[in-house]
């Protein structure tokens, strides 16, 4: 006979057990994970759980708290594990992929997921990335859905990345050479599903003539998008690999790409703070150390910057606004105080308030890199 409590007990206790991973769901890291895969023999989380479930002939999925667990059931959970399905699963992710992490969007973990278990792209018998360098993985042609700049429709592109000339190249049907050459040195790729309401939508940015230009593409695969992001990490972890050979390689992984550290509406004011307060749409690169500002979230180009220098260089930020200076709408101020002015913003509420400010100081409590 099966005791229900016993069972929920001794899995409770598996996933508490030392030396096992079971701590944090396989998939995602997300801490306490309260499903699991008994087909895996893996502890998930709730989202990751969801994904799970579309792959039936793969895994199979239970709650630990409300589901009934047969003994044979524990046994297997007993015998596997997390980490037992790391050292299988993940025995040979390249350094460039990209792992996601609990609050990345759904198409970055499900494609992570099928990666791992559905296609074993990474198991050590696996050919996928076994004899591929960064260089030939950083390789790649094809088309993506891209948002036209003026006429804001997304419109099929031809795409062609090459790690080994360090470019990444796009082409219009009515351009005879490419529209555009990308430095792999500039470049920067992050998923912003929610900024361009598409599941696989994906920001490329790069730096021309000193200012930000942004690309917005997307391919209605969601494999398709994910290869295209592990290129596009591939071309740059072999451009930083060759550029900085003596650094560790854990150093360059972090700076292969990057998301925003925060983004969001505010109002800002001109440089005598008498100005009309316009709405602004602002992404904090915290790696650059700039607040980068635009008229729109989609817009391809910057309208300006903001340098965030560090405490010991003389930058600050304040909540509230300068004597005598009021915004025109929204009430919520904060200041930039910077060697050379102040820099005025006001936000839609306090909550928006506290979390410029928390994330900018974040940026200006590092130290400024030599």
């Amino acid at each position: 006979m099966v005791d229900r409590e016993f069972n929920k007990t001794l899995l409770l206790e598996l996933l508490r057990a030392a030396g096992t991973g079971n701590s944090q769901c396989a998939d995602c890291g997300t801490p306490d994970p309260e499903w699991a895969s008994y087909k895996l023999g893996i502890f998930i989380c709730l989202n990751c759980s969801g994904i799970h479930r579309n792959l039936p002939e793969i895994s199979r999925v239970k709650s630990i708290h409300l589901d009934f667990w047969e003994n044979d059931l524990v046994e297997f959970m007993k015998t596997h594990g997390n980490l037992w399905a790391k050292a299988k699963y993940e025995a040979k992710v390249p350094p460039f992929y990209y792992i996601p992490h609990s609050k990345d969007c759904l198409i970055l973990k499900e494609q992570w997921i099928r990666a791992k278990y559905e296609r074993e792209e990474f198991v050590a018998t696996s050919v996928c990335h076994e004899t591929g360098s960064s260089a030939s993985a950083g390789s790649r042609e094809g088309v993506l859905w891209k948002r036209g700049r003026d006429s804001r429709q997304f419109l099929k592109r031809q795409f062609l990345l090459s790690a080994r000339e360090g470019v990444l190249k796009y082409y219009t049907k009515e351009s005879k050479g490419p529209k555009a050459v990308i430095s792999i040195k500039d470049l920067n790729a992050m998923f912003q599903t929610e900024k361009i309401r598409n599941p696989h939508g994906l920001q490329i940015t790069y730096s021309k003539e000193g200012q930000t230009r942004n690309l917005f593409v997307y391919h209605e695969s969601g494999k398709e998008i994910v290869d295209w992001f592990n290129a596009i990490r591939a071309a740059r972890f072999h451009y930083l690999r060759t550029t900085f050979p003596t650094a560790p390689e854990a150093e360059l992984i972090s700076k292969i790409t990057r998301n925003y550290f925060k983004e969001g509406y505010m109002e800002k004011t001109g440089p005598k703070h008498k100005e009309a307060f316009k709405k602004r749409w602002f992404s904090l690169d915290s790696q650059e150390r700039n607040l980068l500002y635009f008229k729109d979230p989609l817009d391809a180009f910057e309208l300006g910057r903001v340098f965030i220098g560090s405490k010991e260089q003389g930058y600050e930020v304040q909540a509230g606004l300068p004597r005598g200076v009021r915004g025109k709408r929204w009430k919520a101020g904060l200041t930039i105080v910077t060697p050379h002015r102040k820099f005025v913003f006001v936000c839609e509420n306090d909550r928006e308030q506290k979390e410029w400010i928390a994330a900018l100081n974040e940026v200006i409590s590092q130290p400024v890199a030599a």
